[in-house]
């Protein structure tokens, strides 16, 4: 038997037929209230509308109807009611719309004080506020931790709050917190009490709070709040609270470093704060529940190097790579890979992997396997990190390392400016056979789609005379310098060089050269447009030299540009004069490096020519460069080979009034025989006091032999 249907929502159970039939008979005439009798009262949130039977008057006061929670806004808030046709025993119920949406809402009833029930939210709001302090009021030391915070107010003001003061605050602060802490640390507010406390405290009273936490400080570590009031207690403590805290963390360093909260606080104590003995004890309870249990004891230094360790005790091997591998991979599918631990832990699980086997293989595709590439980027800023990086590629394959060079897209110049990110650059330039995938992907970032646009320009610039975004860009043209490399870089790309032996193809000097090539238009742009700027700096005379003597061709306007600086203003000239300069210029001059084991220049090809364009510059003031702060530089332009105006720039310097000139810059020691025993004998006879050869110009003194020798 049909029953009452509600468009497009729910449907109603068969309705008994007298029920039916008293419906029909009163038609339009039927008023909701007869229907729906407790409408407000109505609460049971199921849309299924049951009806009971009926009852025993005829009545239909069995039938239930939805609440008012359960009836829509607007259009659709109570929606019309169809009944089936004639044919299968349908009811219409007309006027039901109409009537449900004039129907009177109900407001929203608070009790008042006065227990009337018709107070406003305001009076129930009040109440809530006096209940909340009422509660706070009655939880153990509510006073205590009032008063602190009147205190932590005042405080934490500091450039308001006299020293004088600050002293008698901080002393009836810990009137209040001594012997409390452990009660003060667990809560949001009152934790940052004791940070202020530790903050503008003495020595001792330090002290005082960590020894009154001590036992507590793994729990502290796994709180949102007190967490970081171990790092502030460990940046503001001495090394008695650092070896206080740290023990208290080994046993549990794996479950600590999966919790949320405690790994981030150990990561950060690890890093920066940790001892060599203690960073080595927390790395090894990586290698399995033994170095956890077992904490070393032994006199000296620990090792975490797990190479010794497998060493010592090969039967572990598997057990230990195993447990590396899961806790490692715990984290990296959790998607914390920032931990500086972490780096480290993966660094050794590289390094004891054999080498071209199925556990490489799969460590790489671990590597490879985040979408979003936060594992290699985060990997590239940390010391383990950027080796095991470099590393990786040096193992891989092409397409692997391809992959790789890929995560690294819109990061090449963060990793440029980083102190170890920019060795996974260097390890991209001598590994990745496809120069031209590398000239794509890399260079662009660095130098600019645009070099020759004036943002880009000083972008440039800036790297240029930077302590680390320098060496991408110059160590294509000068190798493996030791003016540009400190001692890591150095000992990973030897490590790097002897890996890619067995997996690169391509001849390390081609290589190289493809590289300058798609490398050195920009950087020469750069020096022609900003020669006085990269000549006042050290690093930028470094950059001018080995950009000009690495790049094979296209490098005469740069030449040109530097040699117009000596025809400057007197402050470019002053520039000039610095030992920084003097170096460039010297070394542009020979046309080549001096090479200290054979103690020659190593001449570049093809010849630089820059001697002839410096003297043309030079000319009319080649005495006082001669006699100057740089007169190695006039030196050099005697000793540099090919140079074709070598006898005119003798000829200038021995006419008698130049020569004069030069030796009283160059002191006794620079004179000729003939000048010198006139200089002794005075007219009296009387032999007159050397000057002081260690005052002269050395520069000067040298040009003075050669003049005599030739």
């Amino acid at each position: 038997m049909a029953g009452i249907k509600r468009k497009g929502a729910f449907e109603t159970k068969s309705q008994p037929a007298d029920i039916q039939k008293k419906l029909k008979k009163e038609g339009e005439s039927h008023k909701l209230s007869k229907l729906v009798e407790p409408l407000e009262a109505e609460t049971d949130s199921d849309p299924i509308i049951e009806s009971d039977t009926t009852s025993q008057s005829g009545e239909d006061d069995g039938v239930s109807w939805p609440s008012d929670n359960e009836v829509g806004d607007s259009q659709n808030e109570v929606e019309s009611w169809e009944g089936a046709s004639e044919g299968d025993g349908g009811v219409e119920v007309p006027g039901l719309d109409t009537e449900a949406e004039n129907a009177p809402q109900a407001k929203p009833q608070f009790k008042s004080s006065d227990g009337t029930g018709t107070g406003s939210s305001k009076e129930a709001h009040a109440k809530q506020k006096v209940e909340r302090q009422e509660r706070k009021a009655a939880k153990p030391n509510a006073d205590s931790i009032a008063k602190s915070k009147k205190l932590w107010e005042r405080l934490r003001r500091k450039s308001h709050v006299p020293l004088a003061e600050r002293k008698t605050l901080v002393a009836e602060l810990f009137d209040i917190i001594t012997g409390r802490v452990k009660d003060f640390v667990f809560k949001h507010d009152s934790v940052r009490v004791i940070q202020t406390a530790l903050k503008y405290a003495n020595v001792d009273q330090r002290k005082s709070i960590a020894r009154e936490l001590k036992g507590e400080y793994k729990t502290l570590a796994q709180s949102k709040y007190a967490k970081f009031l171990i790092g502030k207690m460990l940046v503001h403590g001495d090394y008695e609270t650092r070896d206080l805290v740290v023990p208290e963390f080994y046993g549990h360093i794996r479950r600590m470093m999966k919790h949320p909260e405690a790994s981030w606080i150990v990561d950060d104590i690890y890093r920066g704060i940790a001892t060599t003995s203690q960073k080595a004890n927390m790395l090894r309870e990586w290698y399995g529940a033994e170095y956890a249990l077992f904490i070393s004891k032994e006199p000296g230094p620990v090792s975490a190097d797990l190479k010794e360790l497998l060493a010592e005790h090969p039967e572990k091997r598997t057990p230990i790579m195993r447990s590396l591998l899961e806790l490692i991979n715990l984290l990296v599918q959790k998607k914390t890979t920032g931990f500086t631990m972490l780096h480290d832990a993966m660094l050794q699980y590289f390094l004891n992997v054999q080498h071209a086997s199925e556990e490489m293989t799969e460590f790489i595709e671990l590597l490879k396997g985040d979408e979003e590439g936060d594992l290699l980027k985060n990997l590239a800023f940390t010391k383990s990190g950027a080796r095991l990086v470099c590393l990786a590629l040096a193992h891989s394959n092409a397409k692997d390392r391809k992959h790789i060079l890929r995560t690294y897209k819109d990061t090449m110049q963060t990793l440029a400016y980083d102190t170890h990110g920019h060795k996974v650059l260097l390890a991209v330039y001598d590994v990745i056979d496809d120069t031209v995938l590398v000239s794509k992907s890399v260079f662009p970032e660095l130098v600019g789609k645009d070099p020759k646009s004036e943002s880009q320009q000083q972008d440039l610039l800036a790297a240029a005379t930077h302590l680390n975004a320098r060496i991408p860009l110059l160590y294509p043209f000068c190798g493996k310098a030791k003016s540009i490399l400190s001692s890591e870089d150095f000992e990973l790309l030897d490590e790097v060089h002897r890996i890619r032996t067995a997996t690169s193809k391509k001849d390390p000097e081609v290589r190289s050269k493809e590289l300058v090539a798609s490398l050195s238009p920009a950087l020469l742009s750069l020096i022609v447009v900003n020669p006085k700027e990269l000549v006042s700096t050290s690093f930028g005379c470094q950059f001018v030299t080995e950009v000009i003597l690495g790049s094979p061709e296209g490098r005469e306007s740069a030449l040109e540009a530097i040699a117009t600086l000596t025809t400057g203003d007197a402050e470019t000239k002053n520039l000039l004069e610095q030992p920084a300069a003097g170096r460039m210029l010297k070394t542009l001059v020979l046309g080549g490096r001096y090479n200290p084991k054979t103690r020659a220049i190593d001449l570049v090809d093809p010849p630089l020519g820059f001697h002839n364009i410096f003297f043309e510059a030079i000319k009319h003031d080649i005495v006082n460069w001669a006699i100057g702060d740089n007169s190695f530089v006039v030196v050099g332009l005697l000793e540099a080979p090919g140079f074709s105006g070598a006898d005119e720039l003798l000829k200038i310097l021995k006419k008698g009034r130049n020569r004069q000139r030069l030796v009283e810059v160059a002191g006794s020691s620079g004179m000729g025989h003939a000048e010198l025993k006139k200089k002794k004998k005075g007219n009296t006879g009387i032999p007159e006091q050397e000057p002081d050869a260690s005052s002269g110009n050395k520069g000067t003194q040298i040009l003075l032999k050669k003049l005599d020798t030739i």
